[in-house]
């Protein structure tokens, strides 16, 4: 099975962007060589707990940084931005790493209303019908009509490229049929909501319609995980991402504390209670145990790839819990 990387960019407690983003390379690279497939950047805005909010820009730069592995977006949030621009971002990326791009749309603000009104420049941000968007992106990079006016009278340059491999991200059946629909792979987003299903899967490859960005159905299915040498230390040095998602659920973008620091948080009673209900949310334990549960749940719900999302506190313990992970993979 494949292996890839989801990478959020965290920023943690008494670290600077920059330093973030210095990190984001070292994980690429680590990626590249360990045999990773992929490695896409999220896009988040409005937040000082994340440093990823260009991940077309990130993109370019890890592109140019590494050999192999591929590299992409997931995902570029398609409401924010015009389709002709997007389609002139990833033909651009396509021809300067030709084979190693991917594009991956989300439907997502992937910010508050406030992010959303500033990207929109004060307008009434964009919420019409995303899939409508993608299908316009997808005509545009492969050089055909779109039907709309305002888009048949250009051209997305560069021209003639190898087009990048093209990605729905979703949680949902229905985003399952429109990627299916659209001749797209096929991300699902397990460590947001939990809720994989054969059902979604099949709704996707029942509905997929061969096209140049995909010739056969691709499913990835993105996982949080601690990995470390013991099950004690991975559940230890996971509590910073759970505390994280908690503060998250409270609408509270921190910065991702320390592990003492996070399990000595003062926790109320219902905070244990959250905790307890989000553990299905990731993947805890030896790098062996982590292995196992991703091979078990590839077996039962079939998808194609496993893309592994790692916050933990610094980034030797992020590097160490891919590295283990791809070992077991490897055995």
């Amino acid at each position: 099975m494949k292996l890839s990387i989801l990478d959020q960019v965290p920023i943690s407690k008494g670290m600077t962007s920059t330093e973030a983003l210095a990190n984001a390379v070292k994980l690429a690279q680590l990626g590249d060589e360990q045999g990773y497939e992929r490695i896409w950047f999220a896009e988040h805005h409005n937040t000082t707990s994340l440093a990823s909010s260009a991940p077309e820009v990130t993109a370019a730069y890890i592109a140019a940084k590494t050999e192999r592995i591929r590299v992409g977006t997931g995902g570029i949030m398609m409401m924010h931005y015009s389709p002709f621009k997007v389609a002139e971002v990833f033909k651009t990326l396509a021809a300067l790493a030709p084979g190693r791009i991917d594009f991956g749309a989300g439907r997502a603000p992937g910010g508050d209303m406030p992010a959303m009104t500033a990207l929109a420049s004060g307008r009434r941000p964009d919420l019409t019908e995303q899939y409508d968007k993608l299908e316009v992106i997808l005509r545009l990079m492969n050089e055909q009509r779109t039907g709309e006016a305002v888009y048949d009278n250009v051209v997305a340059v560069p021209f003639k490229v190898q087009l990048p491999q093209s990605w729905l991200l979703g949680s949902s059946g229905q985003s399952a049929k429109k990627a299916g629909e659209a001749g797209v792979g096929y991300s699902f987003a397990q460590f947001f909501n939990g809720q994989m299903s054969k059902g979604i899967f099949d709704a996707y490859r029942n509905s997929f319609q061969p096209s140049y960005f995909m010739e056969q159905p691709q499913i990835i299915t993105t996982y949080a995980i601690s990995v470390a040498e013991t099950a004690e230390e991975a559940e230890y040095l996971s509590m910073p991402m759970q505390i994280t998602r908690l503060n998250l659920m409270r609408g509270k973008l921190l910065s991702v504390l320390s592990p003492e620091e996070a399990n000595d948080y003062p926790l109320t009673e219902m905070d244990k209670m959250i905790l307890e209900q989000n553990r299905p949310l990731m993947l805890i334990g030896s790098a062996e145990d982590v292995a196992n549960q991703i091979r078990e749940e590839q077996a039962y719900y079939g998808f194609d790839e496993a893309m592994i999302n790692c916050n933990l506190y610094t980034i030797d313990q992020r590097l160490n819990s891919y590295r283990l992970l791809m070992e077991q993979f490897n055995k």
